[in-house]
């Protein structure tokens, strides 16, 4: 019923709680072959004493009564760690809850707001997050998710005003984070290689990014077999910039000659020019109309846009031959902004090839900058990267625990 093991049951009693109601307090011990344990390192120690006197840890709820297990686990002379108290099985070093209570909440935390969890569990907030920097702080030290990596993803989200960043990594195959630290540049992603090591950085077939060219750097040098792939959405988002910028120069040169009305109407075509088709209004696509009858420009400039979105569904050979076209199309159409955005294609075409060559996009990078969006959002933002680095870890990084008692 206590959901724990190698743990000898001693009394069980009730105790006032001091506020009209009651607690269960149970005295237990670790089991002899248990005893006697560096809580770091877990190897047998000589005893030094007894400890300072009984402590208790915080179970998991018997209905609506707390539960307290109380011990009195005494302290050992580890050779490397020195002297400290003993290993409890049903506690993590550190902790004054057990492995089950922290558990549950750290799987509660994954899917629902601190505050929540916190009042379900009658602890603060402040307490669930420290639980779970060190459900996670455990689980990073049982497996290496650096290992078998072949394809990644690296992208950068923001997770706080005043340019503070995050540098994720994703591995394709399973979806997961493997890799998160606070910065964005050089420095950054050459510590994930150096974490990664020179030979598991060789065996690295595809890198995805976007268009960072301190990134491709880096790769180049740290992974030279693998394959740089720049990520479609980014490079349809060059576009979909060079499109408004458009859009607002023709609206200020409108302005400037004095007609104001043709000016405010094109000022609320944005939408109508950015968003895809597919996902267009009724109002939107009348409005895109007008632009085709009354501002060539700007709708030849969607069109390339469109045109190049069109290159990332086609792929392979086809695809290549589509952005040639692209560029060419660009580059010829007398728009400064798409004349610009040519020579952007074209400096990197070799990196977008490779996309369309193998497929491998930043999707799943970006879905996990959505996710972690949605955490930021949840938890009103976090005081410390991280906090929020955990987070991540337990939701998307496959560190989240059971719940316990679940096969």
């Amino acid at each position: 019923m206590l959901g724990v093991e190698h743990t000898v049951i001693g009394d069980v009693e009730l105790e006032a709680d001091g506020r009209g109601g009651w607690v269960v307090v149970v005295s237990v011990r670790a089991t002899r072959r248990q005893g006697c344990r560096c809580p770091v390192c877990r190897a047998r120690c000589p005893g030094y004493d007894r400890g300072e006197g009984p402590a208790r840890w915080r179970g998991l709820d018997l209905g609506t009564t707390k539960v307290y297990l109380e011990a009195r686990p005494g302290r050992v002379r580890c050779p490397v760690h020195g002297v400290i108290t003993a290993w409890v099985p049903w506690a993590r070093h550190d902790a004054r809850f057990t492995l089950a209570f922290e558990d549950q909440v750290a799987w509660m935390t994954a899917h629902m707001s601190a505050s929540t969890v916190g009042e379900v569990m009658r602890v603060s907030w402040r307490t669930v997050g420290v639980i779970t920097a060190r459900v996670v702080a455990q689980a990073r030290g049982k497996v290496d998710r650096l290992t078998g990596l072949r394809r990644i993803g690296i992208d950068e989200k923001s997770y706080r005003k005043g340019h503070k960043y995050l540098m994720i990594v994703v591995d394709h195959a399973t979806g997961r984070v493997v890799w998160a630290r606070e910065g964005r540049n050089k420095q950054i992603v050459g510590e994930f290689f150096a974490d990664l090591g020179q030979q598991r950085a060789t065996a690295l077939t595809h890198v995805s990014c976007d268009g960072a060219t301190w990134i491709h750097d880096v790769v180049t040098e740290a992974a030279p077999k693998a394959v740089v792939c720049l990520d479609p959405f980014h490079v349809v988002a060059w576009a979909t910039e060079a499109i408004d910028e458009v859009r607002r120069r023709i609206v200020r040169d409108l302005k400037a000659a004095g007609r104001t009305e043709d000016a405010t109407a094109l000022k609320g075509s944005r939408w109508a020019v950015l968003k895809n088709p597919e996902r267009l209004t009724g109002a939107q696509r009348t409005t895109l109309a007008s632009v085709k009858q009354t501002n060539g420009p700007l709708y030849r400039a969607y069109l390339i846009k469109e045109q190049l979105r069109a290159v990332f569904a086609v792929k392979g050979p086809r695809g290549r031959a589509l952005l040639a076209g692209v560029i060419s199309w660009a580059s010829r159409s007398r728009i400064p902004e798409m004349v610009e955005l040519s020579r952007t294609l074209r400096r990197f075409r070799d990196l977008i090839a490779n996309t369309l060559d193998s497929g491998v996009t930043n999707a799943l990078a970006e879905a996990t900058n959505t996710h972690i969006q949605a955490l930021i959002t949840r938890a009103r933002g976090y005081h410390t990267p991280e906090a929020l680095i955990a987070m991540i870890e337990l939701t998307r990084g496959g560190l989240c625990p059971d719940l316990p008692g679940r096969p």
